[in-house]
């Protein structure tokens, strides 16, 4: 981990020797000259010397992970670089002060400032021994630090963790049938693909995390089918496979106990052994298990030397990686799920009861077994594990108790659960580095917790986890990294939007601990919870600070810590007259802070002195006023005020150039049901100057904020409040120019005042989700309106339509968007009666109805919204009869009827259509939210 504190320093560095910083020092320290450029050219000196470290200790990583020598003299290097970042921040923090005008005013009459003096005296002299320190380090290395022989072949030296991993496979090959639980339906699901008659090669996958027994599985069917085939072969890839040997071990297996075995295949070259593969291969039926890829090359590597014949044969893989699946053949992808509960606890009592008990719980265990199981969260490896650990243990509540309450400690130390954590340890060491230190954040939140896909990604960018890839921004390159995490299931998805994107995830427990265990050893960041905390900051370098729930100790040790880089408040009970002035004291450095929902009511106005502050959230506080001080935070990223008291940004909210992300709504109502239920901010003059925003939620509308709405060509998502009609051409001007706009909200100033948005044409090329609230002027929903545009036919996943009191049915034109994914009518449509016709929304996942008093009749045709998820009916009062053909939508994930009379009840109760499907109501006087 070492590799990733070099990379933030070298970045770090490259931004002070960067053009801006550049010339912004020679401007100031034009009579310090000599003194800069000894300054400036040790910083390159530096940057180069950890740019070689850093391909050194990315080669070296495996190899040495069992090595305390080297283990010690990274910790060195570790401790060194963030002392370089330090200084390097000290730096940038002297040469950004060009809003200190009394400062500029010495320098312009080439008056020698002490203070000035003597700082740029002391970062050379810091950087002069930073150098010294760096070559010491690496004589050091050379001394004392014994590495294995081969330069730098992790092929040849592979490591301690590999090879107990593969090892371990090498067992679960031989686990037998009743040792499996909870495979039934899995197992048979691969038997039937092998079995398939059809002729043609078949490549299929079995996918899923490490430790959830891929392998088991594969070698139990494997033992049962390898008879029905020619000839077959097991080969071990695993991540330090090479292609030579690999092919080798196939060719042994195919023609292991066959008196023509080749004698040899020890001398042949990669292209002699594909060549013999083929031949042996060319006209039989063969089962081939290529168990642990990693990469996609290496399974085309090895595909491409066996053949695709036409005799029934198949090549079966297993992978922790995505990418390496959808190699399968289309609709051959098995992914492995971890146990429901009941097949949890089966397995555990297998593992931790003997046979004279039948292997069963004994009664007095019953409750601590399965909140133990229950820690384990479904991970076959982990339950095999800690039952076999608990095998050999006294069978009383007490040692039962102790070991659940320590189970966290036990997996991370215990030589007998070595395994788990080299399974689990080896998806990590073999992640690239871009993307250890964003596995790592996501450790530092709690249990459990539901990490958000958009507020994560402004998180990685604002701590500087994020490097830039062409034309991409930097959150669509964070999008790529967690997409990536997700897909080497380093993360569990938890939810998609309607469209597909990734919308909430979380970490596994077990994978959690030990990541959170990497944070300890790495210093790479610490969280707190009801005061455990395992250690004080001031004893380490800890750079990030994450405060589940709140005790007085945290306030103890942020005070002097001014090496914290980034403190996240979950707990609302936080007080902020601890943390806020404790932070702005001490930690000139900060770059995150992220309090959100702390009740916060004043921010001091030396936040400005937070130089280098790329996101502070401030969202649900009770703050009404920001300090002007605030257009000193050049670098600030994301602003969050949303849900707070403030209503009208500070003029020099304009001057942070940088700004990427600014929310400032104010939620008056949860239900979004009242007109007004949301207001946004007064921007004064100068918007045009925050060119770089992509967020801007939402914006209270001013006729010279509107103008200029169309410089802001970064703009993703943008919210504009209170539109009034003699606006709506101006606005659509400005949103025509907006060539990124994926996400668009227009509120009207009141609920006669008619939104007019023929002049939005074309609409925004890029346009995904459009939310409308206000009356539509005529002829917004017809066909040759610029909102059914071919662009928007295409792109347009989510409609929602508030208060637009159309007399004519709307889902004949609705039904041209083909992509609608998401849809939500609300005092949408005043006329009595809607049709839904076959074909017509046949992507529609989520439908929603609602406060349509006037609704006598609902009718759903067969084959109308073929692929519906959810529908929710609410407030749909004056309903005479249960929805027409709601019966050919049944199974539905969701059925909801809210807000409805008992007379109503009554007819759904009656209805045979939905009688023996789960749905659920709540009746207008209680709301009362029942299943049925």
């Amino acid at each position: 981990m070492a590799e990733t504190v070099i990379l933030f320093a070298v970045k770090k560095i490259s931004v002070a020797l960067g053009n801006e910083a550049l010339n912004q020092a020679t401007s100031y320290f034009n009579k310090f000259i000599t003194q800069l450029t000894e300054l400036q050219g040790g910083m390159g000196r530096i940057r180069r010397e950890l740019r070689l470290m850093h391909e050194f200790l990315c080669r070296m990583d495996v190899r040495n992970r069992n090595n305390q020598t080297y283990e010690i003299w990274v910790e060195e290097v570790r401790v060194l670089v963030l002392g370089i970042e330090d200084i390097v921040d000290e730096y940038l923090h002297l040469v950004g002060r060009k809003l200190d005008t009394g400062w500029s005013i010495y320098l312009k009459k080439g008056i020698k400032r002490p203070s000035v003096v003597v700082s740029l005296s002391r970062i050379a002299t810091l950087v002069k021994e930073a150098e010294v320190n760096l070559v010491h380090l690496f004589q050091a290395k050379d001394r004392w630090v014994l590495l294995p022989s081969g330069g730098g072949s992790t092929c040849d030296n592979s490591s301690y963790i590999v090879e107990r991993s593969q090892h371990l496979a090498a067992t679960s090959r031989s686990i037998s049938d009743e040792d499996l639980v909870g495979v039934d339906s899995d197992r048979g699901v691969l038997t039937q693909w092998l079995e398939d008659i059809a002729p043609e090669r078949l490549v299929i996958a079995l996918h899923g995390m490490g430790g959830l027994g891929k392998t088991a599985l594969a070698a139990n069917v494997y033992r049962r089918e390898k008879e029905k085939f020619e000839c077959r072969a097991w080969v071990s890839i695993s991540q330090t496979y090479s292609r030579q040997a690999a092919l080798r071990s196939l060719i042994e297996e195919l023609y292991k106990d066959k008196e023509d075995a080749p004698t040899d295949i020890a001398t042949m070259d990669v292209a002699c052994l594909e060549a013999k593969l083929k031949r042996f291969l060319e006209e039989k039926k063969y089962l081939v298990v290529l168990d642990d890829v990693w990469t996609p090359e290496a399974f085309v590597d090895l595909s491409n030397a066996i053949v695709r014949n036409d005799t029934g044969s198949r090549l079966v893989i297993t992978t922790r990686e995505s990418d390496v699946a959808r190699l399968a053949s289309q609709g051959h992808i098995l992914t492995l799920k971890t146990l429901p509960a009941e097949k949890a606890i089966e397995l555990f009592c297998k593992k931790a009861f003997p046979s004279d008990t039948h292997q069963k719980c004994l009664k007095q265990l019953e409750t601590l077994s399965k909140e133990i199981v229950g820690k384990c969260k479904g991970l076959p490896l982990a339950i095999v594990s800690v039952g076999s650990l608990l095998f050999v243990r006294e069978k009383t509540a007490e040692e039962w108790r102790r070991i659940n309450d320590q189970l966290s400690w036990e997996i991370i130390n215990n030589p007998r659960l070595d395994h788990v954590r080299n399974v689990l340890l080896l998806s990590f060491i073999y992640l690239p580095s871009y993307l250890k230190s964003c596995f790592l954040y996501c450790s530092l939140f709690p249990e459990d917790y539901p990490l958000k896909r958009k507020k994560l990604v402004r998180l990685w960018v604002a701590e500087g986890f994020i490097v830039e890839k062409g034309e991409s921004t930097l959150e669509e390159v964070a999008e790529g990294y967690l997409k990536e995490l997700v897909h080497r299931n380093m993360l569990q998805l938890v939810q998609r939007n309607s469209f597909g994107r990734i919308k909430t995830f979380r970490m596994h427990d077990i994978v959690r601990d030990l990541a959170v265990d990497l944070c300890r050893r790495e210093c790479f960041g610490i969280a707190y919870e009801n005061g455990k905390h395992g250690r004080s900051l001031e004893e380490n370098d800890e750079r990030r600070l994450v405060i589940h729930k709140f005790h007085e100790v945290v306030g103890q040790s942020v005070l002097g810590m001014y090496r914290l880089r980034s403190i996240i408040a979950l707990d609302k009970s936080t007080p902020s007259s601890t943390i806020l002035p404790s932070v702005l004291d001490n930690s000139r450095y900060m770059s995150v802070l992220e309090l959100s929902g702390v009740p916060i009511e004043t921010v001091p106005n030396a936040v400005g002195n937070l130089f280098n502050l790329r996101h502070l959230g401030l969202r649900g506080s009770k703050v009404k006023l920001l300090p002007e001080s605030i257009e000193k935070l050049s670098n600030l990223l994301t602003l969050d005020l949303s849900g707070s008291e403030i209503r009208r940004l500070p003029r020099g909210i304009v001057k942070i150039k940088k700004l990427r992300h600014l929310f400032a709504e104010k939620l008056i109502d949860p239900t979004w049901r009242d007109f007004r239920c949301c207001t946004g901010v007064r921007i004064h003059k100068g918007i045009k100057n925050l060119t770089s925003l992509q967020t801007l939620q939402g914006l209270q509308a001013q006729e010279e904020s509107i103008n200029h709405l169309g410089e802001l060509r970064q703009l993703r998502s943008v919210r504009v409040w209170n539109v009034r009609e003699a606006y709506c051409g101006r606005l659509c001007a400005s949103l025509i120019k907006l060539q990124f706009l994926s996400n668009l909200y227009i509120v009207a100033s009141n609920e006669n005042e008619a939104l007019q948005l023929k002049e939005m044409n074309p609409p925004p090329p890029k346009l995904q989700r459009l939310f409308l609230r206000g009356r539509l002027a005529e002829g917004t929903l017809q066909e040759e309106s610029p909102l059914f545009h071919h662009a928007a036919r295409q792109n347009l996943y989510e409609l929602r339509l508030y208060w637009s009191q159309l007399e004519q049915d709307p889902l004949p034109t609705l039904s041209l968007l083909s992509n609608l994914t998401d849809l939500r009518l609300t005092k949408t449509y005043i006329g009595k009666r809607l049709l839904f016709l076959p074909e017509w929304f046949p992507n529609l996942r989520i439908l929603l109805l609602r406060d349509m008093p006037n609704l006598k009749w609902l009718e759903l045709q067969q084959g109308t919204m073929k692929n519906l998820q959810r529908l929710t009916l609410v407030n749909l009062n004056n309903l005479v009869e249960v929805p027409s053909g709601i019966g050919f939508l049944i199974p539905l994930q969701y059925l909801g009827f809210m807000e409805i009379t008992k007379e109503f009840l009554k007819l759904l109760r009656s209805c045979s259509t939905i009688k023996n499907s789960r749905w659920q109501y709540s009746l207008r006087d209680t709301e009362a939210n029942v299943d049925q």
